[in-house]
């Protein structure tokens, strides 16, 4: 697995709870610093092992993790002092709450939050207690709240209360206990509540000392009084924290009359529209259905729900009516599908745009789409069109209406999927050579298990070449009858014909993707058997066969785009000056180091097979043109000597060995030659190298084992998605430029490049199939997640939400992290699903995705199987947020509901040469640089964002001018640098620095141009905003106008002391 660092995360419970019993199986799960904790299904203190989607064992690292937490709307765990017994009732009367015994201690006050870092935090599912109701409309929030539920009070001095709050059975009040105030005191009237605000927002949360530890999800305030006083708390998990905000905000929006409200208009759209379903299905009006229909009718709208789930649900509601038979009637079948086909969370999204209605109208709608999905010019066209495509109900699609379904819909169609659209089809630049992509290259194609003893079949080849595999390899050997075959030498693999390779090599060359082919050929025939070899060639691939020579007058290899429909050979070719019929060439039998001694070097392998020889004839050789295999020798005799056209094949240990001791050299080398990286002979149950060590390199062709899934493959397969699954992946920039600086090693932040923060919130899942081949546990499921980022070692890292216990349906995770990615171009992220278990984590699903394909927003991840397929309905849903995006054509991508750290500012700084006249043009830049620094920093409010505008072309002049003026010293800055008394070391470094610096201002400009693109769309953006909402001056004609206040702004408030707590 790739390197891992930390990131920063932050679990779905704001503060350390009380302990309390875990629910589901604990018997012999791990102890307190063993790995399992309070309920959170281990991964932590220990470093328990789990593995891969390859079945490998892996470690987990030192992620910290949060563990299992209270119930919404149940009573608050008991403190430590309570007995037992106390602990696993809870509480369940009003005399409990009122100090009877049970009534937990809360007058502790912490006062050094940071001693608590360390206490995993708890916050648990909806789903998680099989008795508890979902969340799915507002009367359940306000009869949640009337239960009451444990917060956490946060005051001044980082003090935290413990207290349990409820709502007054009337309605009118809002109290908490214990308290040592007058029970008349301790409480809010609902009238006096001015705002209710969520997330860390007061000035109360701002200056506390805790804030780091606080999850914002869980994190809400009531303003409150004519004073505008405080009330900040902080729940357990952010779906408490929904319940309150959105109840609270019902009463204040609708007071006495909320139920009332709630009863006339709830679910109005989706009663209608359900009854009228059933009606069609009675067709002989008898007011009720059979089981089996009721059954099949909710599984027919959530095809994801497992039949004997809606059956079970059905039969609990007949016993709890004491009902016999099996009939169903219309409101047992509208009280099943609210409870089996709301979700929470999508609920709770819902009425946060909704404006308090059960529904978003079209105004809503393109809040949202604007504000959250990152869509831009939003019109309520685009919104009726959305509710009328997702809508189920009539009723709805008439007015303009999306309900909870309709939302559900929209937000698991493929309109919400994670993967950006636009990189379903190929949407890089095509034309540049060919040894600027990365290449999906297959290692022993036709081998279909281990490359020892496995079969061969030439299914192996219409796989690759289905999966958009763009190189692959053919092993041939003399076989019987004069027809050469194909197997991997000096193994027990069986063989394949090579005349039926060629003929499906020629049949599906193409079928995913219309650029160059490359036939990696390893000739281990006789002269009279490569004969054979080239007429099959000629025969069956034709005019699609690349034989035109290389042009010796140009200085890299042609286009992908110039190079469509074609095949190109790779292998030995003749020297120009041999005039014979045939010759010899040096061996390249990769197979043949699988019988060397293991404990040889890996250079004295690859020296001792230099001296092997053998017969090539000239027509296969008149078949390879631009990729004639060469051996390499080192990178200074290469620079010098090597031909564009000629390729060289690494061993994955060489090749790891220069990355690691000349990554420099190594992402130069391949600017401009194809390099072939191959993995170690010694795998001989055909395990997978992680291609990420090689393309931080540049190396292209990085062959992969296709017939072995795991983690390593999901890698290639995620990676090559990224442009229309063509084969073919443009490097970044960095890593074509002549002159640019990049090592690939680097643990810190890239020149010229700038990072980004990457923000992920895993909500929740859905439908989380058994892991195969476990029968221990039955169709019981403990999920968790681990989101993984894998790119340069800068972004290698991962974190882990926690376990949910016994529900693979729909948990609840509510868990947020945050990544800072330095090279986007080379990152990747993938989700992978475990199933928590004692003696192994397994593996439930995954999905790999390259950084620069997420969509921001709210978003649904779907996963695939061990071996790539998508697993039916199940899927995570996500919120992706990304800040300080450099742009490049998509700065509405940015998520705009998570803001920036403040953090201090950087500057770009240059090296110095030591020579006098270049460094003074370099130290020219500086002043620029900080200025473009700067004016990208500001560009927050519109009046900076104009600036931007107005002083980006000249500041962009200046940056370019100074480049120009350094890259006139680069042809002779060798001799300069000699003059200048510069040697060996000194002059190398002289030079790297000089590429550094020049990557510098490259990078800076080019960051300029991005934001300056930013800063016109923002101003777009805010004109079409104030134009869809009415709110443009009678005249305005530019963008350039008045932010719209609407209803964002912050209310002032003042916090209120509260002695004697």
């Amino acid at each position: 697995m790739a390197e891992f660092g930390s990131g920063g995360s932050t679990g779905g419970g704001g503060l350390p709870s009380s302990p309390r019993p875990v629910q589901g199986k604990v018997a012999f799960k791990a102890e307190d610093g063993e790995g399992g904790g309070d309920g959170g299904g281990g991964g932590g203190g220990g470093g328990r092992s789990r593995f891969d989607s390859g079945g490998n064992r892996v470690s987990n690292g030192d992620c910290a993790l949060a563990g299992a937490g209270d119930q919404p709307g149940s009573a608050p765990p008991a403190s430590p002092e309570c007995s037992s017994s106390s602990k696993e009732k809870g509480f369940t009367t009003s005399q409990q709450r009122e100090g009877k015994p049970g009534i937990p201690r809360r007058s502790s006050i912490i006062k050094d939050g940071t001693k608590q870092k360390r206490e995993r935090k708890k916050t648990v599912s909806f789903s998680s207690m099989p008795t508890e109701k979902k969340i799915s409309s507002a009367s359940d929030c306000i009869n949640a709240m009337v239960e009451g539920s444990e917060l956490k009070k946060i005051r001044s001095n980082s003090r935290v209360y413990h207290r349990y709050f409820l709502l007054d059975a009337d309605m009118q009040s809002l109290r908490w206990e214990p308290s040592k105030k007058d029970s008349e005191k301790a409480k809010i009237d609902i009238k006096s509540i001015k705002e209710v605000r969520t997330g860390k927002n007061t000035d109360i949360f701002r200056s506390n000392g805790i804030y780091d530890q606080i999850s914002e999800d869980c994190a809400f305030s009531i303003i409150y009084g004519e004073n505008y006083e405080s009330l900040d708390l902080v729940a357990n998990s952010a779906d408490i924290a929904n319940i309150w905000v959105t109840g609270l905000r019902y009463l204040i929006s609708y007071g006495k009359h909320t139920l009332d409200m709630i009863e006339s208009t709830q679910d109005n759209m989706r009663t209608s529209w359900l009854s009228q379903m059933f009606s069609e299905s009675d067709v002989d009006n008898l007011g009720h259905i059979p089981l089996c229909n009721a059954v099949q009718f909710i599984k027919d709208l959530n095809p994801g729900l497992k039949t004997n789930k809606i059956e079970l649900k059905f039969k609990e509601l007949h016993r709890s009516k004491e009902k016999t038979g099996t009939e169903v009637t219309k409101e047992e079948f509208i009280e099943v599908f609210h409870e089996l086909c709301t979700r929470p969370e999508i609920y709770f999204l819902l009425v946060q745009f909704s404006s308090n209605k059960e529904f978003l109208d079209t105004k809503d709608l393109m809040m949202f789409l604007e504000a959250e999905q990152g869509m831009a010019h939003v019109t309520e066209e685009i919104s009726l069109e959305i509710i009328h495509k997702y809508e189920p109900a009539k009723e709805g699609q008439e007015k303009g209406c999306l309900s909870i379904d309709g939302f559900t819909n929209y937000l698991t169609s493929p309109d919400c999927h994670i993967f950006d659209p636009e990189h379903k089809k190929v949407c890089q630049d095509m034309k540049q050579p060919l040894s600027h992509y990365f290449i999906n290259s297959s290692h022993n194609t036709y081998l279909i298990e281990d490359q020892f003893r496995g079969p061969s079949d030439i299914t192996g080849y219409i796989r690759a070449l289905k999966m958009g595999c763009r190189s692959v390899e053919l092993d041939v050997w003399d076989g019987p009858d004069n027809e050469p075959v194909i197997y991997t030498g000096h193994t027990m693999t069986s063989q394949i014909v090579f005349r039926s390779v060629i003929d499906i090599i020629n049949k599906y060359a193409f079928f995913a993707s219309e650029y160059p082919l490359i036939l990696c050929l390893e000739n281990h025939c006789s002269i009279k058997q490569q004969k054979v070899m080239v007429q099959h060639m000629k025969k069956i691939l034709g005019d699609k066969l690349h034989t035109q020579s290389p042009n010796i007058e140009e200085s890299y290899l042609p286009s992908p785009e110039s190079l469509k429909g074609k095949i190109l050979i790779k292998a030995k070719k003749l020297s120009s000056n041999c005039s014979g019929l045939e010759g010899d060439v040096t061996d390249e039998d990769e197979g043949a180091e699988m019988s060397q001694r293991v404990g040889k070097e890996v250079v004295e392998q690859q020296n001792s097979m230099m001296g092997k020889r053998f017969q090539l004839c000239k027509e296969l050789s008149e078949l390879v043109s631009i990729c004639k295999s060469v051996q390499f020798k080192e990178f200074q005799v290469s620079f010098q000597l090597q031909k564009y056209w000629e390729v060289c094949s690494f061993n994955e240990v060489l090749a790891s060995k220069y990355a690691n001791e000349n990554p420099g050299d190594f992402v130069n080398y391949n600017k401009r030659f194809l390099a072939r990286v191959f993995p170690s002979p010694m795998r001989i149950d055909s395990s997978n190298m992680n291609p990420q060590d090689f393309w931080k390199c540049g190396c292209q062709i990085v062959a992969m084992n296709f017939q072995t899934p795991g983690l390593m493959m999901d890698l290639n397969i995620g990676w090559f998605r990224q442009n229309g699954n063509c084969g073919y992946v443009l490097r970044p920039a960095i890593m074509r430029e002549e002159v640019s600086f990049f090592s690939a090693n680097t643990k810190d932040t890239v020149p010229g490049v700038s990072p980004q923060l990457l923000h992920i919130k895993i909500i929740s899942g859905q439908n989380f199939p058994k892991p195969k081949g476990s029968g221990a546990k039955g169709d019981v499921v403990d999920p968790y997640v681990y989101v993984e980022i894998h790119g340069i070692p800068a972004d290698c890292a991962e974190q882990r939400t926690k376990t949910m216990h016994q529900n693979g349906d729909n948990p609840i995770f509510d868990e947020s992290f945050e990544f800072q990615i330095n090279l986007p171009e080379l990152a990747m992220v993938r989700f992978v699903v475990l199933d928590d278990d004692y003696i192994g984590d397994e593996f439930i699903g995954q999905y790999t995705i390259p950084f620069e394909c997420l969509q921001t927003g709210y978003r649904h991840v779907p996963l695939q199987s061990l071996t790539g397929e998508n697993l039916a309905h199940a899927s995570l849903f996500v919120h992706v947020a990304i800040t300080n995006r450099r742009g490049g054509g998509k700065p509405h991508k940015r998520g705009l509901s998570v803001r920036k750290g403040k953090k201090s500012r950087e500057y770009a700084s240059m090296r110095t040469l030591w020579i006098k006249s270049i460094d003074e043009v370099f130290k020219n830049a500086l002043q620029p640089i900080r200025d473009a620094t700067d004016l990208r920093e500001n560009m927050q409010m519109i009046q900076t964002i104009r600036t931007v505008v107005e002083n980006t072309d000249s500041l962009y002049e200046k940056i370019v001018q100074c480049q120009k003026s350094a890259m006139e010293f680069h042809e002779n800055l060798h001799n300069i640098g000699t003059r200048e008394g510069l040697k060996e070391r000194k002059l190398q470094k002289s030079v790297e620095s000089f590429t550094w610096n020049i990557t510098i201002l490259k990078g800076q400009a080019d960051l300029l141009k991005y934001a300056k693109n930013e800063a016109l769309e923002n101003l777009k953006q805010i004109h079409y905003a104030t134009l869809s909402c009415g709110l443009n001056k009678p005249g305005t004609e530019n963008a350039e106008i008045s932010k719209p206040r609407r209803s964002l702004e912050v209310i002032p408030e003042k916090a209120g002391d509260e002695n004697g707590e």
